[in-house]
């Protein structure tokens, strides 16, 4: 059991409980009246801290920067109402001893809990003996007496959803290249030799010069070439969209109910 040293640094830690939820904020360490170790923790649960449960410190432990104890967080939660004024009442730890399981007894003890006096003439003696006022068919054996009837609870299944992140996706463009092949028409200028006999007709041309001369004579040829201009044309528009999808998502638990059974020679019931 952790000691009041070790308890001095627990305030303002998260509570978790056996499967590692957080069940709330530590705030307060209760001690026994009569021995003065801690006994109990005051943790605040509910939106934002509303509320104040209490939890045993036998079994509570250091865990990392938290502390866990081995109780489910639903149990915690559902735990007596009890006011978080300092102290607690002798029937306030009663009512937390019987929920959480704990031994209890009507001596005083390590618990702070005060007994009766087996020797106390309004003290219950006697198997089967009837409490005072009450009007009880027996006695209640596993603690402080309550009332002539025992509550059978059981779990019920409360399912909600929470949204989480699962992924993430992104556009990004980049630049790549690509061979592009294609094919266009050129022209070009090519010489021909055309000779052509001395007629009638070109005689006074071709005796125009002298009768004997060097001559040059030049002809420009031209060719087309293949020229490459590259324009920059907008092709489509890419964008991300969400779309929710529903589907049905199976939930496997397990459900704790109490059940009530008789020993003994017991007449039938008559319900």
């Amino acid at each position: 059991m952790p000691t009041m040293d070790d308890m001095k640094a627990w305030n303002g830690r998260n509570l978790i409980d056996r499967d590692g939820d957080k069940i709330g904020s530590i705030g307060d360490i209760y001690l026994d009246a009569e021995t003065g170790r801690p006994e109990w923790i005051a943790v605040n649960t509910g939106l934002f801290g509303s509320n104040v449960s209490f939890v045993p410190t036998a079994e509570a432990r250091t865990e990392g920067d938290d502390v866990r104890v081995p109780y489910e967080k639903s149990h915690v939660k559902d735990s007596p109402n009890v006011d978080a004024d300092g102290a607690l009442s002798q029937d306030e730890e009663a009512r937390l001893y019987r929920h959480y399981g704990l031994e209890y007894s009507e001596r005083s003890s390590d618990t702070g809990l005060a007994g009766q006096d087996s020797a106390d003439p309004q003290g219950v003696t006697g198997e089967g003996a009837e409490i005072p006022g009450r009007g009880t068919t027996g006695r209640d054996v596993s603690g402080p007496e309550t009332d002539d009837a025992m509550t059978r609870s059981e779990e019920e299944l409360d399912v909600g959803v929470r949204s989480r992140e699962t992924g993430r996706v992104r556009l990004r463009k980049y630049i790549v290249t690509e061979p592009v092949e294609t094919t266009v028409q050129v022209q070009r200028e090519e010489v021909r030799l055309e000779r052509e006999p001395i007629t009638d007709a070109n005689r006074d041309q071709a005796m125009a010069g002298g009768d004997l001369t060097e001559e040059e004579h030049e002809v420009t040829l031209r060719a087309e070439e293949p020229v490459v201009e590259k324009n920059v044309v907008p092709k489509e528009r890419v964008r991300l969209d969400r779309d929710t999808v529903t589907e049905e998502a199976q939930v496997d638990e397990k459900l704790r109910k109490e059940r009530i059974e008789t020993e003994g020679d017991v007449a039938r019931d008559r319900g």
